[in-house]
C-alpha cells in the first residue's frame, strides 16, 4: 500500500517530504486557536487533488479543519478515521463544533477507537449511532524507526550512578499527568524518580520539590531522542500518573513496553490500562493517591523477580498488540474491507 500524509505546518518548506512511512505533502498554519491548526484556500486545493488520487482516506481525530476539509470537498472516496481522544478540555468549543464533528462521524465508513477501554466510555463512540461501526486498533511503533544509539553522558549530567535504579517519567509538562503525585510519592521512595521533559507545570513542580524538601527527585529537562534510549534502557521501570481523561492512551507506555520495561499508571478509563496490564505488565493504582503509587513503586524498588517478569510480558505484550507488523496488517484488513464495500 502507498501511502501519502496531508499536513499543516507553520513553515511547510519543503511542501513535500519523502520519509520512509509515507511521502508527505504540507500546506501552511495560518493559525492555531486551541491548538486546531488552520490552512488557507491552498490546503483545500491540495487536499481534493490527494481526495482524488486515493483509494480510502484516513482521518485522525480531533482536528476541526479536517472535517471542514472533508465538508467542503466532499470527496466520494471512502473514509475512515481514528478517534485519539474526546474533546476534554474546551468544552464550549466541543459544543460549538459538536454539529460538524456528528456530521463527519456519519460519513465514515468505519470508526477507530485506540482501546476497548475508550470506546465503551467515549460518549461519543458510545452513541448508538457510532457504535456498530467502531473497530478497535490500538496505536503502535514501528522499532525499526528507533536507531537504538543511547548517550551515556545524560546519566552523568544527572548525576546518577552506574547500575542505580531509578524511575522514569517522560512526556510534556502539562495539567493532567498527574506529576504533583509522583512528586508526594517520591517522598517515600529510596530511589531517585528521574521526571523527563518541559512544559507549563515546571514551576509549580519544582516550588513543590523545594517544599517538601526532595532530594532524589531530578528534572532532566528537554531530552534528545537517543538520551530517551538511555534513560528507558537503564530504568527501574516507567511510571505514567496522568489523572484525566485527557490522557487518552499514553504513548510513552508503549515505547517502555517495546524497552521491556514494567510500568505504573493511574486507573482513569482510558487506553493507559489496555497498554499497562495490571499484574501483567505492571501495576494500575487509583489516581491522585501518592500513598497507593508511592506502594507500587516500592514494590518493584524490592521484588526483583516482578520486576523482571513484569518486563517481559511488557514486551511480549508489544510485539502481540502493539508492534507495526501486527498493526500494519490490521489497518490494511480495514482498508481493504471499506473499499470494497465501496
Amino acid at each position: 500500500m502507498e501511502s501519502r500524509i496531508f499536513a499543516l505546518s507553520p513553515d511547510p518548506h519543503p511542501s513535500e517530504i519523502d520519509r520512509p512511512e509515507a511521502h508527505v505533502i504540507r500546506c501552511r498554519a495560518w493559525a492555531a486557536p486551541a491548538s486546531c491548526s488552520l490552512g488557507g484556500v491552498t490546503s483545500f486545493q491540495r487536499f481534493a487533488k490527494l481526495a482524488k488520487w486515493a483509494d480510502v482516506i484516513h482521518y485522525h481525530f480531533p482536528w476541526p479543519f479536517a472535517d471542514l476539509l472533508h465538508l467542503v470537498v466532499q470527496p466520494t472516496t471512502p473514509a475512515v478515521m481514528t478517534y485519539h481522544s474526546d474533546i476534554v478540555r474546551q468544552r464550549w468549543l466541543g459544543r460549538a463544533y459538536a454539529p460538524l464533528m456528528r456530521r463527519m462521524l456519519r460519513s465514515m465508513s468505519a470508526i477507530v477507537a485506540t482501546s476497548p477501554a475508550y470506546a465503551k466510555t467515549s460518549p461519543v463512540l458510545a452513541n448508538v449511532e457510532n457504535r456498530d461501526r467502531v473497530r478497535i486498533i490500538p496505536l503502535g511503533i514501528e522499532e525499526l524507526s528507533y536507531s537504538y544509539l543511547d548517550e551515556d553522558i545524560i546519566f552523568q549530567r544527572l548525576g546518577l550512578e552506574s547500575g542505580e535504579p531509578y524511575f522514569l517519567f517522560i512526556g510534556v509538562l502539562r495539567y493532567y499527568k498527574g506529576l504533583h503525585t509522583l512528586v508526594r510519592a517520591a517522598a517515600s521512595i529510596r530511589a531517585r524518580v528521574v521526571i523527563a521533559g518541559s512544559g507549563p507545570e515546571f514551576n509549580a513542580l519544582d516550588v513543590l520539590v523545594q517544599q517538601l524538601g526532595l532530594k532524589n527527585v531530578i528534572f532532566a529537562g528537554q531530552i534528545s531522542d537517543s538520551e530517551k534510549i538511555a534513560l528507558l534502557r537503564c530504568c527501574r521501570a516507567f511510571v505514567l500518573p496522568s489523572h484525566l481523561r485527557s490522557e487518552a492512551y499514553g504513548m510513552v507506555l508503549v515505547e517502555a513496553s517495546m524497552f521491556g520495561k514494567p510500568m505504573i499508571s493511574c486507573e482513569i478509563g482510558t487506553g493507559t490500562s489496555f497498554v499497562n496490564k495490571d499484574g501483567e505488565t505492571g501495576l494500575v493504582v487509583p489516581p491522585e493517591s501518592p500513598q497507593a503509587l508511592a506502594q507500587a513503586m516500592n514494590m518493584l524498588l524490592i521484588d526483583e523477580a516482578a520486576t523482571q517478569q513484569f518486563g517481559r510480558a511488557a514486551r511480549q505484550r508489544y510485539e502481540t498488540l502493539f508492534s507495526g507488523k501486527v498493526l500494519g496488517k490490521a489497518y490494511a484488513h480495514l482498508y481493504n474491507d471499506v473499499y470494497v464495500r465501496m
